[in-house]
């Protein structure tokens, strides 16, 4: 069952999947042509409603860059990588071993998704290098740890963008903190089952050791390191950048405004305290300057997707809405759905919609304007509307690879190798959210 269904996700992704790019072109053509033939703008009026609406979400696309760098870059600390290599002693069996990763991964990406995509795969890959020889399948453990990519936690764009003063639809719900959103009892639920089905879903996927692909050793041989220079052999300005001092006094003043953040405020999260403690945590763990610097470099590599984008879908927002699309939409799904029901249709539309918007934030800028007043119009509790549509976006990135291309390439697999165990964590991710939604 699993490989008939790799072979047709393949296929159809070779075939019809292109660059997320492609696809947010496209969409922005299929809004300003749904703009023109719906509520009867001309071409002139559509291009002026994009081009306005175009740079709107500058600030909320640089918190997006950064959340994803900041996790990025502490992922690949010496002081976590250390601690990842130590737990991928703890498994013993083949067994243990994927189910540990599934769990590792999603609570890291809990933490904060972009430390988990890349905190997953290093652990996954140190198991797999640890335990040769004992059947563990490379492939689905690589799997197991983009499965953590599904979890919701602090570091979800769409309830921290809603607990964030300023945000683009502040006038229209106002300030909706986590307390109501991520921490609420109904969502918990749903993330503690997640975690425990997850697992056992990789459980029952595991092949036989004769089936099994172990990691291909050669792969990942180290490279002899190049000898650090001695203290006396640097320049000055050598010696600032290897000094931990700058990073001690840079990463106690973080921590210090950390502290006082929430001494003053309470356990209210917003886009930029979890920016800020991923931040100060990064720079700390690498310990010197130049070495936050060349992780910086790195991670910086896997935002450029988010900052082409984003402005792309501001512009498709300014669309829908100056053209009075959104509202169109909205009174569609209020003809179509109930007050219980919502949460569900919103779930379903953010997990296709994040096909061709890969991205929570980017999904919030253009469905939040269609999704709130139709929640609103229906009675829908505006915190539940928000989760279903963060949860949405989290459902298909299983089936999506754009996030995935970052774990691939350093597991050295491509996306047909992980693509049918992710499709069955779809599937069943896919239950436990409607039966959440229509329950809880």
């Amino acid at each position: 069952m699993i490989k008939k269904l790799t072979n047709a996700l393949v296929l159809m992704v070779k075939k019809y999947l292109p660059n997320p790019y492609i696809l947010c072109s496209l969409l922005t053509l299929f809004v300003f042509l749904a703009g023109i033939i719906v509520t009867h703008k001309t071409p002139y009026e559509m291009t002026t409603f994009w081009g306005n609406g175009f740079f709107d979400l500058l600030k909320f696309t640089m918190q997006m860059v950064l959340v994803l760098f900041t996790g990025h870059a502490l992922a690949n600390s010496p002081v976590v990588t250390k601690i990842l290599k130590k737990l991928a002693s703890v498994p013993k069996t083949r067994v243990q071993a994927v189910m540990f990763t599934c769990v590792i991964s999603y609570s890291c990406s809990y933490l904060n998704w972009g430390f988990g995509l890349i905190a997953g795969v290093l652990i996954a890959k140190e198991i797999a290098i640890q335990h040769h020889g004992k059947g563990i399948h490379f492939p689905l453990i690589v799997a197991a740890a983009y499965s953590g990519n599904i979890a919701r936690g602090p570091s979800t764009a769409i309830p921290l963008a809603i607990a964030t003063k300023g945000h683009f639809l502040e006038d229209s719900i106002g300030i909706i903190p986590v307390t109501d959103t991520l921490f609420s009892s109904w969502n918990i639920i749903i993330t503690v089952a997640l975690m425990v089905a997850i697992p056992l879903l990789f459980k029952a996927m595991m092949p036989s050791v004769e089936d099994s692909v172990e990691v291909d050793l050669t792969l990942f041989e180290k490279a002899t390191p190049v000898a650090a220079k001695k203290n006396a052999e640097m320049t000055p300005a050598e010696k600032i950048e290897n000094s931990s001092i700058l990073t001690w006094i840079i990463g106690v003043l973080g921590l210090v405004y950390i502290v006082s953040y929430f001494a003053t405020k309470g356990f209210s999260l917003d886009l930029n305290i979890v920016i800020m403690i991923f931040l100060i945590l990064g720079i700390l763990g690498h310990r010197t300057p130049i070495n936050y610097v060349k992780a910086a470099n790195e991670a910086i590599k896997v935002c450029g997707g988010i900052a082409l984008q984003f402005p792309f879908y501001a512009g498709i927002m300014g669309m829908m809405n100056d053209s009075g699309l959104a509202i169109v939409m909205s009174e569609f799904f209020i003809s179509i759905a109930t007050q219980r029901t919502f949460p569900v249709f919103t779930f379903l539309s953010s997990g296709l919609v994040n096909i061709f918007i890969p991205s929570g934030g980017g999904q919030w800028a253009i469905q939040g304007p269609i999704m709130i007043p139709a929640a609103k119009a229906l009675n829908v509790d505006i915190a539940k509307t928000a989760m279903a549509l963060a949860w949405g976006d989290s459902w298909t990135n299983q089936i999506q690879p754009f996030w995935a291309l970052p774990i691939l390439a350093i597991a050295g697999l491509d996306v047909k190798d992980i693509m049918g165990y992710c499709a069955m964590v779809l599937i069943i991710a896919g239950a436990i959210f409607c039966g959440g939604f229509l329950l809880l």
